[in-house]
């Protein structure tokens, strides 16, 4: 399509406002803006000083029997509320009887409303009485805005649409769109996430696919007349061209554009309304700023030495306590991590020559003398240690990578300015590599917990292994783990014993490298194939950074979940437009990681849920969205039942062949359940049903071509089942060397049958066991065969039609298709 965005007369909009000290465009400068995107259809407007007077060649210029007024204030946003719209008859009386009033009542009003909000305000305004603050705002009014009236298609609700670019610390520039108007936060409150507005980075997404995604909503469905009785109000091609417009003055005035003098903060168009197949708009506001220089880079090809070391280096190590330091050295040992490579920087190294047979060194200069530029040193140390350390290592070039353990730098109150020190030391000491690889150091944390890496044969996890136990050994692992909190790490790493990880990152405060980083190089490890992620926030701009990190992994066939903690939308105060309410931190994030191909977990039971059906099903085939089920408990088939639609899914009960339904008749037949059995999915063949009958049930669904997915839920307490397991002293040798005993012995039991029908065929499928701990050794030995175990119907099927869908959606995204 060919767009008509005129970049240097928008660039001449803005200076004009910056020459008159104003960092904002008047609403009518809005619409010069949006006419200069290509828009064809802004009001005819004019603006009228405050004290400038008004004649009839004003009011003949405006079209039509009616006039639009409207306050021009930088201070009042929201001109509805404060009572700054009026619609009157355009005539000289009636034009001048509004604007007198309007320039009183509307401070009386806006004071009214910052008074009651006054907590979300700033000191300033916190100080004023309502009286005062009245004065103040009616001194910020420069006019008023006399626009064109014009009547559009209709009132009803989802009649308008809000069109808005917004810039985001995190993901840089976020275009949003949806359903307008004044309640527009009111529907993204009531409505499910993505149907009532949609949002996404401009660096991600084009037109076309901000299209799709907008098609999914509500607002889409009202404007083109899906709904019964409704009518088209605009076409496909027009909302096209309105994204595409958007798209390019956004990543024209974004912070990415090294050439742009100026960075759209926020513009907004709400509502755009229709007209005879017209986009009108109606209302909006702009604010920008000055750019900034874009952010150095660092040097990241580095992570594959702090990942893989050949030499680590250690200080903070006690020779006799068990401090943090001493339980990494350990960790590091039991591991497998050749001793002759380890280091230890202690300052009383002339009395003390070992620890843990490891050599140490007095100093970090001394270690450099003898030992060279090792790949990982670790600062397990003080924070109050770390900045005359940090010195050491980077005058010293001691190092290639670097984990700082310590706490209480630049996360905790009062710790900012010692954080932001220990940043500017670390850029200060360059950036980007050199080509004889001496570039500077990169830098892990602070508050980092530490990496275990188990390609790399060290574990720096400063928790004792009688509290946390680790499976060693070198074999093949297909997870990694990047976490922001430590915390949050090891207590998945504790619950989720089936994860195992290749990687586990606790990645701290980030001062130096960041969860885009890190993403960015596990994405390019052949042998992960499942990377979860649990963040906090992003530094800056780095958001942006990991959702290219995402899409770059999924179109490798990498399987990304991700969980998104602090979730307080941001943009509350009366100075904010609506879309800083409605595309806060939270959604923001959510829909751009979302839409890189991401599974974004909304809670902590169904992250680890994708979790399990991602280390399970990895290899699957995932076809469609058509799914199977067997029970032998009622309750069970319904709760699978009642659970295909959720709020950001939907599964549907497969329509069974007539092939299946024979097979399962016979298996019926055979088992006497005939009168007991009812054919039908789910399949409820009660607890009278043996191990024979859930094989071959199951095995029928697996091969019918008309299911994509089954599951198998099992309630153990039947006599008819065998499920309580045993425990075995000689145990059996699992596939990464270890001794398991916690097995059920025969394998005619359940779990073989279940197990071998899950590795003949290529379909997903799960199971469940809904019982209480007498059967935990039921589900971890179902779990170590390598199938994914829920303890509740209900999780199983939600977890696997978000996996579903996240499944087929990074499908689409790995063969580029819309």
């Amino acid at each position: 399509m060919k767009l008509y965005v005129k970049l240097d007369n928008i660039r001449q909009l803005f200076d004009r406002a910056a020459n008159e000290g104003r960092d904002y465009l008047f609403e009518y400068e809005v619409y010069e803006l949006i006419s200069l995107s290509g828009g064809e259809t802004p009001l005819k407007c004019l603006f009228l000083d405050k004290d400038a007077r008004l004649d009839d060649e004003i009011i003949a210029a405006i079209p039509g029997d009616k006039v639009v007024i409207k306050i021009v204030s930088p201070s009042i946003v929201h001109k509805s509320d404060a009572g700054g719209v009026k619609i009157v008859n355009k005539t000289k009386t009636d034009i001048l009887s509004a604007i007198r009033g309007m320039m009183y009542e509307v401070p009386e009003r806006q004071s009214a409303i910052v008074i009651k909000n006054r907590g979300n305000q700033n000191l300033e305004v916190q100080n004023f009485d309502q009286e005062e603050l009245a004065r103040q705002i009616h001194s910020e009014i420069k006019g008023v805005m006399i626009s064109e009236f014009l009547p559009p298609d209709g009132s009803d609700f989802g009649n308008e649409l809000l069109v808005s670019l917004r810039r985001t610390r995190e993901f840089g520039m976020v275009l949003t769109a949806g359903l307008g108007g004044t309640n527009t936060e009111l529907y993204a409150q009531r409505f499910r996430f993505g149907e009532a507005v949609v949002s996404a980075s401009t660096e991600m997404l084009n037109a076309e696919a901000f299209f799709n995604l907008y098609k999914k909503t509500i607002s889409f469905d009202k404007l083109t007349g899906i709904g019964r009785g409704e009518k088209r109000k605009v076409t496909d091609e027009q909302l096209k061209e309105c994204f595409a417009a958007m798209i390019e003055v956004a990543n024209h005035f974004s912070p990415l554009n090294p050439d742009a003098p100026y960075i759209i903060e926020e513009l907004e168009i709400n509502p755009f309304a229709f007209h005879r197949y017209l986009m009108v708009p109606l209302d909006g506001l702009c604010r920008f700023s000055t750019r900034h220089p874009l952010l150095t880079k660092r040097p990241i090809s580095k992570i594959d030495k702090m990942l893989h070391p050949e030499s680590i280096a250690i200080v903070g190590v006690s020779a006799k306590s068990l401090n943090p330091g001493r339980i990494i050295l350990q960790n590091i040992i039991a591991n497998g991590f050749d001793r002759k490579n380890l280091s230890v920087v202690h300052q009383n190294s002339a009395n003390i020559k070992v620890i843990e047979g490891i050599e140490t060194f007095a100093s970090i200069f001394a270690l450099k003398a003898k030992r060279g530029k090792v790949d990982l040193f670790i600062l397990a140390v003080a924070s109050n240690m770390v900045e005359e350390l940090i010195d050491e290592l980077v005058e010293n070039g001691a190092a290639h990578s670097v984990i700082m353990i310590a706490g209480g730098v630049g996360e905790v109150s009062g710790s900012e300015e010692k954080g932001a020190l220990i940043e500017r030391k670390i850029k200060d000491a360059g950036s980007v590599d050199s080509s004889d690889g001496n570039s500077r150091a990169i830098f892990l944390g602070g508050n980092s917990l530490g990496i275990l890496s188990h390609p790399g044969r060290y574990d720096s996890i400063f928790i004792t292994e009688d509290k946390l136990p680790k499976t060693r050994g070198n074999y093949i692992r297909n997870t990694a783990f990047i976490s922001q909190s430590g915390g949050y790490m090891i207590t998945r790493m504790s619950k989720l014993s089936f994860m195992d990880p290749a990687y586990a990152i606790s990645i701290g405060n980030q001062i130096d490298l960041t969860a885009g980083d890190i993403m960015h190089h596990l994405g390019s490890i052949s042998d992960i194939t499942t990377i979860a992620s649990y963040m906090e926030g992003f530094k800056e701009l780095d958001g942006l950074e990991f959702a290219r990190a995402v899409r770059d992994a999924v179109r490798k066939r990498k399987e990304i979940i991700f969980y998104k903690a602090g979730r307080t939308p941001e943009g509350k105060s009366a100075t904010s437009g609506h879309t800083a309410s409605l595309a806060g931190d939270y959604t923001v994030c959510k829909s751009c990681i979302g839409e890189a191909g991401a599974m974004v977990a909304n809670t902590f039971t169904e992250f680890e849920g994708l979790i399990m059906l991602s280390k399970a099903l990895n290899s699957k085939k995932i076809a469609g969205n058509r799914l199977a089920a067997i029970s032998n408990a009622g309750y069970e088939s319904v709760g699978i039942a009642d659970n295909i639609l959720g709020d950001e899914f939907k599964i549907e009960m497969a329509k069974l062949s007539l092939k299946t339904k024979m097979a399962i008749q016979e298996t019926i037949q055979g088992a006497g359940l005939v009168e007991l059995v009812d054919i039908k999915n789910p399949m409820d063949v009660t607890p009278m049903a043996g191990e024979e009958v859930y094989e071959a049930v199951i095995e029928a669904l697996l091969n019918d071509n008309a299911v994509d997915a089954v599951v198998a839920a099992i309630v153990p307490l039947t006599p008819v089942l065998s499920t309580l397991c045993v425990q075995s002293l000689d145990g059996v040798i699992k596939n990464n060397g270890e001794k398991d005993t916690n097995r059920c012995y025969s394998d005619t039991t359940i779990i073989k049958r279940i197990s071998n029908l899950a590795k003949q065929y290529a379909k997903p499928l799960v199971v469940v066991v809904d019982s209480g701990e007498l059967y935990d050794p039921l589900s971890k030995a179902l779990q170590n065969e390598s199938l994914a175990v829920f303890r509740s119907a209900d999780q199983a099927v939600y977890a696997l039609g978000k996996y579903i869908k996240g499944r087929l959606k990074a499908e689409k995204i790995a063969l580029n298709r819309p």
